[in-house]
């Protein structure tokens, strides 16, 4: 694993306060992890710290003489080429020549794995992102949660975390009875019935191959007389309820099939959805470690583990024949109703027991990628873990905010329930894996994104997939125009002569590239995968920039194999980076 010039200079720092503690400093200095960043301006050195001024006030002493001290003491390094005092106390440090060349070394020694941290060895984490209710399929807002996820997901394994994926599989509930009656309804319609559709029943034509698929299997077992299915029904919208009107035409489903023939259909129906989300989210190169069934919950009895706990210790009451969990208790804004009155458990309760299952399944952080419509949700299941005994940090939520979709300027309408609109398998059809990945993650996850589609499938600057993934092409076409020519020399034996690399634009590059661990470590801290995408933006500009300066196939060997192992070393990092966001690295274009 790589060790950032960051560490390496926290390092030198840690050992000059060791040696001051209790010799100019007070002893509690020993083991201070300094707090070190990148310059800001290149004119100020490549790294800062303002250890000597957090240290003054227990020091008792003037930043400026504390950092002279620190200065004074700092061990020897070939990294380090000068070191000065700034303002009030910032200490600089600039790097050698010999930094900025071994980091290059590194790069290539580490290949896929440059900028990977070793495992943290702390407790596994959980996250689970997407999620989407199984009544239909994914669509452009889901990729969006897809894409997040995913690359944060990657982040925190190559920060050094222990990562696991799930999916959570709401297989139960209201939505899911939506879904079963409005396949059936279709089913009867297949077998000749003529009736007519509830305005809330889920209208997409993805519920047709779906009914299909249950006449193959179940003939017209199924079939009931459209008299007896719609007799003394309360109205449809918009004369009346839609709500009450599709929940009675549920509860007359129940009734004329049996329970049995109705799990039937529920079954198929959650089987066909749920393969079609799990195709989608492979092609789209998203997989999880376990897909987890909301039903499992009730069934394993944790929904009651987790409703009995709350009863026992006095943190749940009861009213109006509900029971009710004491959520203010714990800094939400009302008690919740965990229990209805007809005795069936509410999605909070699940929840809360979703989450202590995950606990108790020894996962450290639990991390939720949600939709924004989901802000109401973080205190009251944060309440349920604190009132299980569960630290209420253990919960951490990401919202991930809208994405619109454009074509040709025009704002693209989307409503599930009525069927119309964009699959996440019809935006990747149209603009690519790689562009609708990248896209996704290209402005931070509480930001609303604005989802340009002709500029997602542009072969220009402009458009940020094409920028990066051109200049990893154009290392590629150097090494084979080298081949082409019959040039001698590689990667690997120009590293022996990196001295040469002293024009500007190769100091940028190999500044930029030493960069890219640090940007992985910020990355994945601030769940910000947008970050990389940046960083990853300016090495490209840094490249292209330097591409159109200068020839790299240069008629003497020691100074063209010295400027491939440079271009080598950016295509790797490029690479690395482009595989944590799920964009592929190509060789062409």
């Amino acid at each position: 694993m790589t060790i950032p010039l960051k560490t390496e200079i926290e390092r030198l720092l840690s050992e000059a306060l060791d040696g001051l503690a209790g010799n100019g400093l007070p002893e509690e200095v020993r083991g201070i992890v300094p707090n070190v960043e990148r310059a800001r301006d290149p004119r100020h050195g490549d790294f800062a710290t303002n250890l000597a001024m957090g240290l003054a006030k227990p020091a008792r002493q003037a930043p400026r003489q504390i950092a002279e001290a620190i200065i004074s003491a700092l061990p020897e390094s070939p990294l380090v080429a000068a070191t000065e005092i700034a303002g009030p106390g910032f200490i600089n440090f600039r790097l050698t020549a010999e930094a900025h060349q071994r980091e290059l070394t590194a790069v290539l020694d580490a290949g896929p794995a440059y900028g990977r941290a070793a495992r943290t060895g702390g407790e596994p984490l959980i996250v689970e992102f997407v999620s989407a209710n199984p009544t239909g399929p994914l669509h452009v807002g889901h990729g969006r949660h897809a894409a997040y996820g995913d690359s944060v997901a990657n982040l925190l394994d190559a920060a050094g975390h222990d990562v696991h994926r799930e999916y959570y599989v709401n297989d139960a509930g209201r939505q899911m009875d939506i879904l079963a009656v409005s396949v059936w309804l279709r089913y009867l319609q297949r077998l000749g019935a003529e009736l007519e559709f509830p305005s809330n029943g889920y209208r997409g034509d993805y519920i047709l191959p779906i009914a299909d698929a249950l006449a193959d299997t179940a003939g017209d077992e199924l079939s009931r007389p459209v008299a007896e299915v719609f007799a003394d029904l309360p109205a449809d919208a918009p004369a009346g309820d839609k709500d009450a009107y599709v929940d009675a035409l549920i509860a007359r489903m129940r009734e004329l099939l049996g329970d049995a023939r109705y799990r039937q259909v529920h079954q198929l129906a959650l089987d066909s959805i749920l393969a079609d989300i799990r195709e989608d989210l492979g092609a789209f190169g998203v997989h999880f470690d376990t897909w987890f069934s909301e039903r499992s919950l009730t069934d394993g009895g944790l929904v009651s583990e987790a409703v009995g706990r709350l009863e026992d210790s006095k943190l749940a009451y009861k009213r109006d024949g509900a029971i009710w969990f004491r959520a203010t208790d714990f800094g939400d804004e009302k008690d919740r109703v965990i229990v209805r009155d007809n005795g069936q458990t509410t999605y909070i309760a699940s929840d809360i027991a979703y989450h202590l299952g995950k606990r108790q399944r020894g996962f450290g952080l639990l991390l939720d990628i949600l939709g924004a419509d989901h802000h109401g949700y973080v205190a009251r299941v944060r309440a349920g873990l604190e009132a299980m005994g569960e630290p209420a940090d253990s919960l951490e939520v990401r919202l991930v905010q809208f994405a619109v979709l454009y074509r040709g300027g025009e704002k693209v309408q989307m409503s599930t329930r009525s069927g119309e609109f964009v699959t996440l398998r019809e935006l990747r059809e149209e603009v690519g894996n790689d562009a609708a990945r990248l896209f996704y993650v290209l402005r931070s996850n509480d930001q609303h994104l604005d989802f340009d589609l002709e500029l997602a499938k542009s072969r220009s600057n402009e458009n940020p997939v094409y920028y990066i993934q051109y200049a990893h092409a154009r290392i590629c076409s150097v090494f084979r125009q080298q081949s082409e020519k019959g040039l001698t020399g590689s990667a690997a034996q120009g590293a022996s002569h990196l001295d040469q690399l002293v024009e500007d634009h190769e100091l940028a590059l190999m500044n930029r590239i030493g960069r890219y661990p640090e940007i992985i470590e910020i990355a994945a801290a601030n769940r910000a995968p947008q970050n990389l995408v940046h960083y990853l933006r300016e090495l490209a500009q840094e490249f292209h920039t330097y591409y159109n300066a200068h020839t790299i196939l240069v008629d003497d060997d020691e100074l063209r194999g010295a400027r491939l192992t440079l271009i080598s070393a950016v295509r790797q990092v490029l690479a690395n980076g482009l595989a944590l966001v799920g964009v592929s690295a190509p060789k062409s274009m």
